[in-house]
């Protein structure tokens, strides 16, 4: 399964760079355990941070980082079969659950519910 990991990234941290930076470490710490379970995980922010980047944001909430923050993340859902909901107060990640919600997809609420697969 590709699996989103959603949780706390900007919210509770009042920008504050370096609790930003410990939500997405927090994020990446299922990563590997997802990846050892035999699916393969992904970050939204893997893919957002740089093209916010790219797209000349200056400051977390301006104008491009909006733009482009939260629909990748939605853009992920449409090819994701789970989402890893981890806890902590997000409504972006609240977002991103209603949304695989509608699609249909498997949300885990912790790490122990996804299944191993049998790798070959």
């Amino acid at each position: 399964m590709l699996i989103l990991i959603a949780g706390p990234y900007r919210g509770g941290t009042n920008d504050d760079p370096l609790l930003i930076k410990k939500n997405l470490e927090k994020l990446e710490e299922f990563a590997l355990d997802i990846f050892n379970r035999g699916h393969v995980p992904l970050v939204g922010e893997w893919i957002a941070l740089p093209l916010i980047q790219l797209a000349g944001s200056e400051k977390i909430g301006d104008e491009q980082w909006e733009r482009i923050q939260y629909p990748v993340a939605h853009r992920i859902l449409e090819k994701c079969d789970a989402v890893l909901r981890i806890q902590g107060e997000s409504k972006g990640a609240d977002q991103d659950v209603k949304i695989a919600k509608e699609r249909g997809l498997k949300i885990y609420y912790h790490i122990d519910e996804i299944p191993g697969v049998e790798l070959s």
